[in-house]
């Protein structure tokens, strides 16, 4: 079971994990986002390795980016990831977990 912080509203969404210096094996945030569509993250100012996982509005797993590495450098030179599917749900949780909990594209997550 992972506990997570819930964003939902816009700074919350824009914030997400930024500057946090670390977060237990056991924790996430999960980002709802107010429509389906394709969401983009980035890990600027983001200090800590993260796995992304996409939901759909019925929390069927869409798609997974493992191990994504902290943007140390300028804004507009940190890479972009996912957003390559309709999405509603975002959750985040630390680097390599994704693998650790064997979660797939095609997977619900419950909650």
């Amino acid at each position: 079971m992972i506990k997570v912080e819930t964003m939902i509203d816009n700074f919350e969404l824009l914030r997400g994990l930024m500057f946090r210096t670390s977060l237990a094996p056991d924790r996430g945030m999960l980002f709802v986002h107010p429509k389906p569509d394709k969401y983009k993250y980035w890990m600027y100012q983001t200090l800590i390795p993260l796995d992304m996982i996409w939901m759909d509005k019925n929390r069927n797993i869409v798609e997974i980016v493992d191990n994504a590495q902290p943007c140390k450098t300028n804004a507009n030179r940190c890479p972009q990831y996912g957003g390559n599917q309709i999405a509603s749900f975002v959750l985040e949780i630390p680097g390599g977990r994704a693998k650790k909990y064997g979660l797939q594209t095609g997977q619900t997550l419950q909650w």
